[in-house]
């Protein structure tokens, strides 16, 4: 009994961590191109941020980047250690609607090569 209740709990605390996509407004889409200054590659998302030279109406300098789970991010191209500070990257997503520096990513352009993250 006592491990049908300690995966339950385990259960309850990963539904709590991980947040809805309803939080993203999708009628805006974002493409910020900048240097990545901080990566985490674990569960349930991988996420970055980076720093972006304000340019036109991108006049946010930083941003943190919620990307596809590490399963998903490996499944198409994108491996632990794929993702390093200093290396340029441009990204194409959602801003979350309270969060002014967050942002969920779509696709990202890293060297060159395109990966969708959906």
């Amino acid at each position: 009994m006592r491990k049908v209740w300690l995966a339950g709990g385990l259960l309850l605390g990963l539904a709590l961590a991980h947040h809805g996509w309803s939080s993203y407004d999708a009628s805006r889409v974002i493409t910020a191109t900048g240097t990545i200054t901080e990566v985490t590659f674990e569960f349930p998302h991988v996420t970055i941020w980076i720093e972006v030279p304000p340019t036109g109406l991108m006049m946010q300098r930083r941003w943190y980047v919620v990307l596809a789970p590490p399963s998903r991010m490996e499944a198409r191209g994108l491996p632990n250690g794929s993702l390093k500070v200093g290396t340029r990257v441009t990204v194409v997503g959602y801003p979350h609607r309270t969060e002014r520096e967050e942002m969920r990513a779509e696709r990202i352009i890293v060297d060159g090569k395109t990966v969708e993250l959906r």
